[in-house]
C-alpha cells in the first residue's frame, strides 16, 4: 500500500493557505456553505485560470494537430484557453467562435485539411501544476481574498510583496524551464549571426 506524500498540494491545502494569510481558521473539507471558505476556492479557481491563460512552457504547445469531425469542423476542447494557427497558415486567420474554429478569411467553419496546426495554452487541474506556479496562485489568491474578507490595507500591502516574491519564483521555473536566450533564438532553429568584421569594412 503506498504511502501518501506529504508535499503534494491539493486545493483543500491551498485554500487553508489562503484562509490563513487573511488570518482564517482551517478547514478540513471545501464546504460552499462557508462563505470564507467559497471566496477563497472561488478566488483560486479564477486565479489559476488568468495565471495558466498567460501561458507558460508547462501548458502551452506548438504545432500542435486537431482533426476536423465529419463536418469538416473543429471542436474546441474546453481546456483550452488560446489556440492560434501557427505562422506557417499565412492565408488564414482563424478565432475560436461557438465553441469551434472558424476561419475568418474564408467566413467559414470548415477546414479541408487532415490536420490544423496550431499553438495552444491548455488549462490544466491544479495537481497537474508545477509547484512554482501554484506557489504564485495561491499568494495572489490570498491578496485579493484579503481584500474580499477583511479589507485590511496593511495585510494587503503585506500579502502583495509576498505575491511579487512567489511571482519572481514563477518566472525563474519559467526561465530555466524555456530554456530562453538573450537572443531570442525560434523554435527549432538559430537566427543568430555573430559579428563579422569583414561586412564592416565591406560597408
Amino acid at each position: 500500500m503506498p504511502f501518501p506524500t506529504t508535499n503534494a498540494q491539493t486545493e483543500l491545502q491551498a485554500v487553508n493557505e489562503i484562509l490563513a494569510s487573511v488570518g482564517q481558521a482551517p478547514v478540513t473539507t471545501l464546504d460552499q456553505t462557508n462563505p470564507d471558505v467559497a471566496i477563497a476556492y472561488d478566488t483560486l479557481t479564477q486565479v489559476s485560470r488568468e495565471v495558466q491563460a498567460e501561458g507558460w512552457t508547462f501548458n502551452k504547445e506548438f504545432d500542435y494537430p486537431f482533426t476536423p469531425d465529419t463536418n469538416n469542423e473543429i471542436i474546441i476542447p474546453n481546456n483550452v484557453l488560446q489556440i492560434d494557427l501557427t505562422a506557417d497558415y499565412r492565408d488564414r486567420d482563424a478565432v475560436r467562435r461557438s465553441g469551434k474554429l472558424y476561419d475568418r478569411t474564408a467566413h467559414s467553419y470548415e477546414w479541408e485539411d487532415d490536420k490544423v496546426r496550431c499553438d495552444v495554452v491548455w488549462y490544466f487541474d491544479w495537481t497537474d501544476l508545477p509547484v512554482p506556479i501554484k506557489d504564485y496562485i495561491v499568494a495572489r489568491a490570498a491578496s485579493i481574498t484579503s481584500t474580499r474578507i477583511v479589507g485590511d490595507t496593511s495585510q494587503y500591502q503585506m500579502l502583495q510583496q509576498k505575491e511579487a516574491y512567489m511571482r519572481a519564483m514563477a518566472l525563474e521555473y519559467e526561465c530555466n524551464q524555456g530554456d530562453y536566450t538573450f537572443f531570442g533564438h525560434p523554435r527549432g532553429a538559430n537566427y543568430y549571426n555573430s559579428y563579422e568584421p569583414y561586412k564592416a569594412l565591406y560597408r
